[in-house]
Protein backbone atom coordinates (compact mmCIF):
# COMPACT_ATOMS: atom_id res chain seq x y z
CA UNK A 1 0.00 0.00 0.00
CA UNK A 2 1.24 3.47 -0.93
CA UNK A 3 -0.20 6.76 0.37
CA UNK A 4 0.16 10.50 -0.21
CA UNK A 5 -1.88 13.51 0.92
CA UNK A 6 -2.02 16.83 -0.92
CA UNK A 7 -4.18 19.72 0.33
CA UNK A 8 -6.33 17.36 2.38
CA UNK A 9 -6.89 14.87 -0.44
CA UNK A 10 -5.54 11.46 0.56
CA UNK A 11 -4.65 8.98 -2.18
CA UNK A 12 -4.02 5.34 -1.28
CA UNK A 13 -2.85 2.86 -3.94
CA UNK A 14 -2.86 -0.93 -3.60
CA UNK A 15 -1.33 -2.74 -6.61
CA UNK A 16 -1.87 -6.47 -7.26
CA UNK A 17 -0.15 -8.69 -9.80
CA UNK A 18 -2.61 -10.70 -11.91
CA UNK A 19 -0.94 -13.99 -12.81
CA UNK A 20 -4.00 -15.24 -14.72
CA UNK A 21 -3.71 -12.30 -17.18
CA UNK A 22 0.08 -12.51 -17.45
CA UNK A 23 2.43 -14.70 -19.50
CA UNK A 24 6.20 -14.60 -18.99
CA UNK A 25 6.66 -16.56 -22.25
CA UNK A 26 4.89 -13.76 -24.15
CA UNK A 27 6.50 -10.90 -22.16
CA UNK A 28 3.05 -9.88 -20.94
CA UNK A 29 2.63 -8.88 -17.30
CA UNK A 30 -0.53 -7.34 -15.89
CA UNK A 31 -1.37 -5.56 -12.64
CA UNK A 32 -4.59 -4.25 -11.18
CA UNK A 33 -4.38 -1.28 -8.88
CA UNK A 34 -7.05 -0.02 -6.53
CA UNK A 35 -7.08 3.65 -5.67
CA UNK A 36 -8.95 5.18 -2.78
CA UNK A 37 -9.42 8.96 -2.79
CA UNK A 38 -10.54 10.50 0.51
CA UNK A 39 -11.40 14.16 0.96
CA UNK A 40 -10.00 14.97 4.40
CA UNK A 41 -10.16 18.68 3.63
CA UNK A 42 -12.83 21.29 4.27
CA UNK A 43 -13.99 22.07 0.71
CA UNK A 44 -15.82 20.05 -1.94
CA UNK A 45 -13.60 19.00 -4.86
CA UNK A 46 -14.07 17.31 -8.21
CA UNK A 47 -11.51 15.09 -9.92
CA UNK A 48 -11.21 16.57 -13.41
CA UNK A 49 -8.31 14.71 -15.06
CA UNK A 50 -5.45 12.26 -14.57
CA UNK A 51 -1.80 12.14 -15.56
CA UNK A 52 0.12 8.85 -15.28
CA UNK A 53 3.82 8.16 -15.76
CA UNK A 54 4.33 4.42 -16.30
CA UNK A 55 7.89 3.11 -16.39
CA UNK A 56 8.75 -0.48 -17.28
CA UNK A 57 11.73 -2.47 -16.02
CA UNK A 58 13.87 -1.27 -18.92
CA UNK A 59 13.23 2.39 -18.06
CA UNK A 60 10.83 3.01 -20.94
CA UNK A 61 8.42 5.79 -19.93
CA UNK A 62 4.83 6.08 -21.12
CA UNK A 63 2.68 9.06 -20.18
CA UNK A 64 -1.11 8.86 -20.11
CA UNK A 65 -3.41 11.86 -19.74
CA UNK A 66 -7.17 12.05 -19.87
CA UNK A 67 -10.38 13.23 -18.30
CA UNK A 68 -11.47 11.68 -15.00
CA UNK A 69 -10.84 8.10 -13.95
CA UNK A 70 -12.65 4.97 -15.20
CA UNK A 71 -15.08 7.21 -17.09
CA UNK A 72 -16.02 9.28 -14.05
CA UNK A 73 -15.23 12.70 -12.63
CA UNK A 74 -16.28 12.16 -9.02
CA UNK A 75 -17.29 15.01 -6.71
CA UNK A 76 -16.14 14.56 -3.12
CA UNK A 77 -17.56 16.58 -0.27
CA UNK A 78 -15.47 16.81 2.92
CA UNK A 79 -15.30 13.33 4.49
CA UNK A 80 -16.37 11.48 1.33
CA UNK A 81 -14.36 8.83 -0.49
CA UNK A 82 -14.20 7.34 -3.98
CA UNK A 83 -12.57 4.04 -4.89
CA UNK A 84 -11.88 2.46 -8.23
CA UNK A 85 -9.80 -0.33 -9.73
CA UNK A 86 -7.99 -0.19 -13.05
CA UNK A 87 -5.13 -2.08 -14.66
CA UNK A 88 -1.85 -1.73 -16.47
CA UNK A 89 0.06 -4.10 -18.77
CA UNK A 90 3.85 -4.13 -19.10
CA UNK A 91 6.28 -6.14 -21.22
CA UNK A 92 8.66 -6.52 -18.26
CA UNK A 93 8.08 -8.33 -14.94
CA UNK A 94 8.66 -5.13 -12.99
CA UNK A 95 7.96 -1.43 -13.30
CA UNK A 96 6.46 1.53 -11.52
CA UNK A 97 3.72 4.11 -11.81
CA UNK A 98 3.26 7.60 -10.43
CA UNK A 99 1.08 10.49 -11.35
CA UNK A 100 -1.38 13.15 -10.37
CA UNK A 101 -5.04 14.09 -10.48
CA UNK A 102 -6.17 17.58 -11.31
CA UNK A 103 -8.85 18.62 -8.86
CA UNK A 104 -11.16 21.64 -8.90
CA UNK A 105 -12.98 23.32 -6.03
CA UNK A 106 -16.54 24.61 -6.34
CA UNK A 107 -15.01 28.08 -6.78
CA UNK A 108 -13.16 26.85 -9.86
CA UNK A 109 -9.68 26.76 -8.29
CA UNK A 110 -7.63 23.97 -9.85
CA UNK A 111 -4.78 22.12 -8.15
CA UNK A 112 -2.84 18.89 -8.61
CA UNK A 113 -2.93 16.02 -6.13
CA UNK A 114 -0.02 13.58 -6.01
CA UNK A 115 -0.59 9.91 -6.69
CA UNK A 116 2.33 8.32 -4.82
CA UNK A 117 4.85 6.31 -6.85
CA UNK A 118 4.08 2.61 -6.59
CA UNK A 119 6.01 -0.46 -7.54
CA UNK A 120 4.77 -3.10 -9.99
CA UNK A 121 6.57 -6.34 -9.25
CA UNK A 122 5.64 -9.83 -10.36
CA UNK A 123 6.08 -12.59 -7.75
CA UNK A 124 9.21 -13.81 -9.54
CA UNK A 125 11.02 -10.50 -8.91
CA UNK A 126 12.25 -8.81 -5.76
CA UNK A 127 9.96 -6.10 -4.45
CA UNK A 128 11.73 -2.84 -5.24
CA UNK A 129 10.48 0.71 -5.45
CA UNK A 130 12.19 1.82 -8.65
Amino acid sequence: MYRATTRGIQITVTPKYLADRSSAEDDRYFWAYTIEIVNKGTVTVQLKSRHWMITDGRGKLEEVRGPGVVGEQPVLKPGERFEYTSGVPLTTPTGMMAGSYQMATEDGEKFDVEVPPFSLDSPSTSRILH
